[in-house]
């Protein structure tokens, strides 16, 4: 007859451990059952598993090669169960809102027809619970704890202006800003700073802060005011044409994009996604 799959479990916890005690509660059971387990395994498998010195177990040589092929065998049952509850459980993934729509959501059919698992798509900025999210996509600087990280890329603001607000005006270097209104956002000193100029006395700035990138972007496809907007996140409207990006200084970084799951999180479909997500990165860089 041969040992139950919970017999090994237990087993190959108790070698991990280094003892039936420690064995006992990682697994919430009584150090007496453990003992009764590994007794009935060692009867079943017809030979000694540990050594007994007094209130010490060592394990053997053969228990401890045992161990090693259960543990092997126990990762990968665990890897085809997470494979199959993938095919039936959507991969949770959160995600800003202007980047799940003008980067993410356009590129989701292309993962699906991959073969990729099915997605429910959360749409927000603020810091997740880790318990409620298979992936979540922030920016920052990295660094966060209990989750493991996937840099994709920095985030990018360059000046943007609707075609018939720039008209016959002239947008050719970082002081004709001074003669346009500027639509509020936080990066603009730092985007001055990066063009290696000052920031010019008097520039004015629109009275409405709309704080959302897309509502930015709207306010700037009406003529409002110049953006500083992502061109990788709202290249389709530099395409278009709805906007223009007159001016080659492109602020990139210190924050960046980050596909973040908990830390030592092994299952196949989070971590293969943050690669599928690397490599449309690296596709759309191409």
């Amino acid at each position: 007859m041969r040992p139950s799959v919970e017999s090994l479990r237990i087993f190959e916890m108790c070698v991990s451990v280094g003892s039936f005690a420690g064995a006992a509660d990682r697994l919430a059971l009584t150090p007496a059952a453990v003992s009764l387990r590994i007794r009935s395994l060692e009867a079943e498998l017809g030979q000694p598993l540990f050594t007994r010195a007094g209130r010490r177990v060592v394990p053997t040589a053969a228990a401890v090669a045992l161990a090693c092929e259960v543990r092997n065998a126990l990762d990968h049952l665990n890897n085809a169960l997470d494979a199959f509850r993938a095919g039936t459980t959507p991969l949770r993934v959160t995600a800003p809102p202007t980047f799940a729509s003008r980067w993410l959501a356009p590129r989701l059919s292309g993962y699906r027809a991959a073969g990729g698992a099915s997605i429910e798509l959360d749409i927000s900025s603020d810091v997740r619970d880790p318990t409620a999210f298979d992936v979540a996509i922030r920016t920052g600087r990295g660094g966060w704890d209990g989750l493991d990280e996937y840099p994709l890329m920095p985030v990018d603001v360059t000046p943007m202006v609707a075609p018939n607000l720039l008209g016959s005006r002239t947008l050719a270097a970082p002081e004709d800003l001074a003669n346009f209104d500027l639509l509020p956002h936080p990066d603009w000193a730092k985007w001055f700073a990066r063009a290696e100029r000052s920031m010019p006395g008097g520039l004015r700035f629109a009275s409405v802060d709309y704080s959302i990138f897309e509502l930015i972007a709207n306010a700037a496809v009406g003529g409002l005011g110049v953006a500083l907007l992502s061109p990788t996140l709202f290249r389709s409207l530099l395409e278009d044409r709805l906007l223009v990006a007159p001016l080659a200084t492109v602020l990139k970084g210190p924050d960046w994009y980050f596909a973040l799951i908990r830390e030592g999180d092994q299952r196949p479909a989070a971590r293969s996604f943050c690669d599928w997500l690397r490599e449309e990165v690296q596709r759309s860089q191409d």
